[in-house]
């Protein structure tokens, strides 16, 4: 562990200098957080948000075009891959929405302390689970 450590404090320069200093370190230092997964997955929620929403346009363009083109991606979505893809849309776009609503507590100077962030962040995860599945369950109720 001792050459980890010290392989963070040198750093050579392209002149052949070195200098020993701290660095940032990286991953591989660093054991994950709960800041940190929730960080990541925030990020790739918006990525597939923005992936599934090509597939609501298609729907959209496809509703606008004909009836035959609303069938297709109608029965595409109501196909089991098409359902799977909306299930991760909406924990996607639920968990996306709880944890933006947490970012923005964070904007006001709430939440930072240890024991808040923890609570924030499984509130988010639970809060994804319930909320989506009370979503699904109206949705099959209704349909």
């Amino acid at each position: 562990m001792q050459d980890a450590r010290e392989a963070l404090m040198v750093q050579r320069r392209s002149d052949g200098t070195v200098t020993r200093r701290p660095l940032s370190p990286h991953l591989q230092v660093y054991r994950p957080q709960i800041t940190s997964v929730l960080s990541v997955l925030h990020r790739a929620t918006g990525i597939a948000l923005a992936a599934g929403t090509l597939l609501l346009v298609a729907w959209l363009v496809a509703a606008a075009s004909s009836p035959a083109a609303y069938r297709g991606v109608a029965g595409f979505v109501g196909s089991p891959f098409g359902l799977l893809l909306l299930f991760g849309w909406s924990v996607a776009l639920i968990y996306h929405l709880l944890n933006g609503i947490r970012h923005l507590a964070w904007d006001v100077g709430l939440g930072f302390e240890k024991g808040e962030y923890r609570r924030s962040g499984r509130a988010v995860v639970i809060g994804t689970g319930a909320l989506t599945v009370v979503v699904w369950l109206v949705g099959l109720i209704a349909w």
